[in-house]
């Protein structure tokens, strides 16, 4: 069966463009696929984090990956850190990639500028990831805009290794969502919906009251046309309020500009604020019932162990293949 394996950082508060970008895609996955979703922990840690609120953070999307849908029978769920074998693999990757091709990554780029200084492990974050992927042999993996790049390191790496050293990783082909995977600031569409973002009528956060995203989505910026279409060059403003209605009614853009010609902005964001509150009622509810249980705790020590099972076995091989002496 074809494998993914995704998660969501635990650097900030969900908002709904996790759910839209990860969440969402998620739910679909795990009926078509063998799913790995993890809580990439160590990667939070590449930039200073609050140690309480990280660990708080890690079981809230541990928590929301159930509370959205997401069956534990189905899939496994486990925490980055549980398994050691990610860390390792990393560093045995590391010895494979270039200092060249880490220092075009975007996304260092972009974290990095301007500041006096930033930790090594920034800079190898890419490897890392790519050590996520290639330990439990995930022949797919759902990417975004942002991380399309890192992908394409993490297919150069394990080719380069099967090259240097005999065949180890599958080959991950990527899986890029239709709609969902740009969901951006409702106040300038040009700005990735984030927590970081001074203006908290920017984002909608999974934990938002009705009242809370009633008035969030009513306030965000539209433009002086008056007509709902699809056209991230054109009208990104309201191209965002569709990809929000689209992931959270679960309909085509098409079909949701066809319902709304000649309908204007304040109706269309009504509606948009009752699918948003009809889709997160539900999967609050659950959230709330699963954070604080036994039931959680027990889920990721189940999926730790599946994890590590599953990453066992690669790793053992890859350390083989670069001639390191193994005991079994």
């Amino acid at each position: 069966m074809k494998r993914v394996l995704s998660g969501i950082k635990p650097s900030g508060e969900m908002n709904i463009g996790g759910y839209g970008g990860a969440l969402h895609q998620f739910l679909a996955m795990q009926k078509e696929y063998d799913c790995y979703f993890f809580v990439p922990d160590l990667h939070a840690v590449t930039v200073p984090q609050d140690p309480r609120l990280l660990n708080r953070r890690s079981k809230e999307i541990a928590a929301y990956y159930i509370a959205a849908g997401i069956d534990p029978k189905q899939a496994t769920i486990f925490i980055q850190s549980h398994v050691a074998a990610h860390a390792e693999l990393g560093w045995l990757l590391e010895t494979q990639a270039h200092f060249g091709e880490l220092g075009r990554m975007t996304q260092f780029k972009e974290k990095s500028h301007g500041k006096d200084t930033v930790s090594s492990a920034l800079f190898t974050y890419p490897v890392l990831m790519a050590a996520d992927i290639l330990l439990h042999q995930a022949t797919h993996v759902p990417v975004g805009d942002d991380q399309k790049q890192h992908l394409e390191l993490t297919r150069d790496l394990a080719q380069r290794f099967n090259n240097r050293f005999g065949t180890t990783f599958a080959i991950p082909e990527p899986i890029i969502p239709s709609i969902g995977s740009r969901i951006m600031g409702l106040d300038d569409p040009a700005k990735k919906m984030s927590k970081s973002n001074p203006n908290r009528n920017s984002y909608i956060l999974l934990e938002d009251s009705p009242e809370d995203i009633r008035k969030k989505i009513g306030r965000a910026v539209t433009d002086s046309e008056g007509i709902v279409r699809y056209d991230w060059e054109r009208k990104p403003e309201i191209s965002n309020l569709i990809e929000i209605y689209a992931v959270v009614a679960g309909e085509s853009a098409a079909a949701i500009e066809q319902r709304y010609r000649g309908v204007g902005y304040g109706p269309f964001k009504q509606d948009i604020a009752d699918a948003v509150i009809a889709v997160l009622t539900p999967i609050q509810r659950r959230f709330g019932e699963i954070i604080a249980s036994d039931e959680l705790l027990t889920i990721l020590r189940n999926g730790a162990e599946k994890a590590a099972a599953s990453a066992s076995a690669t790793l053992r091989n890859a350390k083989a293949a670069m001639g390191l002496l193994t005991l079994d």
